[in-house]
């Protein structure tokens, strides 16, 4: 075995979906990595391990049998506690321990966490019970959101424009219990109008990097009507986001949170992600979560110009201070999700995707909701593609995009027209 084999690294990153593609994608760009696996990973992933996200022994196995630097793209596994389980067993993972991913697995502590700590969010009040809920929902002079407490894939957040849909969501969460045991109990918030964008961090315990802007585009219809789901498109950077702004959301939110979580014994590693709402210049954090945004890594992994390998090790060792600053491309990049009609409710899937082949080279596929049968791509999933172009304004980015999302198809195809249009009235 030559020298050069010795010190190569094997990379797990853990997930199905775009996210895990693009991170995976990246990685396999360093010259420190030899070979990049995906679990469960999708239709197109190479070197898929069939081991589930939550199969926490498992995955800690094959990491430990291949020599395995990990890397945890979604949530669920990180509130089950998949990094302690690792660091219990030596192995190197990158993300946040399952105490300080209640960041995200619970929307009730990290709304008491902010409270505590004076980091700006809406005001709201928690409940598990419809009666008393729409009894203050009543007495309220604003709209309301209304959150599920728990995990549920980006959905359980109902944005309400007036008292009988507020009195809606209560009864959905609550009583239907749509979400399940993530709506056991719910938190109702004062909506804030403004401008939502994307900032994610980052983080080594310490200190804290901002990744490039972003900003999502939640609700499944043009502009931003309809229920919400898990993101059907992203741009970056986003000239909502400016330079002033930018250092009032890293200094009054990212190192807040970071510094407050440390002094309450918790050191938080991973990328800290906060969804933020601005109104008058001022960010309101609407969530946390604690990994990489999807759809938003997308875009933002395409316009990275370092070695994201290098970073995410730092990351876990705690030296993010001694690494160089991180550059990226001076373009901005377009990300549009193409769904299965009729997501986020129900859809088909096994309809065969055709036309990958006549995607131009300026974009790529980020696969999520696919899988791989008899040499043909089948749709698998709700978000099932993430197309991704970049170029040297946004108004050629969504160009670039759209005409490569128009190569793709497949009988039931579904995707917003309006992605990063938002973006340009700021420019």
């Amino acid at each position: 075995m030559s020298q050069r084999q010795i010190l190569l690294v094997n990379v797990l990153v853990i997930g199905s979906g775009g996210r895990e593609h693009a991170l995976s994608w990246k990685l396999s760009q360093s010259s420190k990595v030899d070979t990049v696996f995906t679990s469960p990973g999708n239709g197109g992933t190479t070197n898929n391990v069939p081991i589930d996200v939550d199969k926490l022994d498992e995955l800690a196995e094959f990491a430990k049998k291949n020599n395995c630097f990990t890397v945890v793209g979604p949530e669920v596994p990180l509130s089950l506690g998949i990094v302690d389980k690792f660091n219990q067993m030596n192995l190197q993972i990158f993300g946040p321990t399952q105490k300080a991913a209640q960041l995200e697995s619970s929307k009730i502590w990290a709304k008491n966490f902010m409270k505590r700590n004076n980091i700006q969010t809406a005001r709201f009040e928690i409940f598990d019970d419809a009666k008393n809920a729409q009894k203050y929902v009543k007495s309220l002079d604003y709209n309301v959101v209304v959150k599920a407490d728990g995990l549920a894939s980006g959905k359980g957040v109902i944005v309400c424009s007036n008292l009988d849909e507020a009195f809606a969501a209560i009864d959905t969460i609550l009583v239907k219990k749509t979400f399940g045991q993530a709506g056991n109990r719910i938190i109702i918030e004062e909506r804030i109008d403004g401008i939502e964008a994307s900032y994610i961090a980052l983080c080594d315990g310490t200190v804290a990097i901002p990744m490039a802007s972003s900003q999502d585009h939640k609700r499944i219809f043009d502009d931003d009507k309809g229920p919400n789901t898990g993101g059907m498109g992203a741009y970056s950077p986003t000239p909502v986001i400016d330079p002033i702004l930018s250092e009032k959301i890293q200094k009054k939110i990212i190192d807040k949170t970071i510094n407050a979580m440390k002094s309450e014994g918790v050191i938080f590693k991973g990328f800290l992600y906060a969804g933020v709402m601005i109104r008058d210049g001022e960010p309101y954090v609407l969530e946390y979560n604690v990994r990489m945004g999807d759809p938003e890594c997308q875009p933002i992994t395409m316009r990275m110009d370092f070695d994201l390998y290098d970073y995410l090790v730092a990351s876990v060792d705690g030296t993010l201070s001694s690494m160089p600053q991180i550059t990226w491309k001076d373009q901005y990049s377009v990300c549009v999700v193409l769904a299965s009609t009729g997501y986020p409710e129900s859809f088909l899937k096994d309809e065969e995707i055709t036309g990958f082949e006549l995607v131009p080279k300026n974009a790529m596929v980020f696969h999520a909701g696919t899988k791989k049968q008899d040499g043909r791509i089948l749709s698998n999933g709700g978000r099932v593609l993430g197309v991704v172009a970049l170029g040297d304004t946004l108004e050629s980015a969504i160009a670039n995009t759209y005409d490569a999302v128009e190569k793709i198809s497949w009988p039931h195809k579904y995707y917003r027209k309006d992605i990063g249009k938002k973006g340009l009235s700021y420019l």
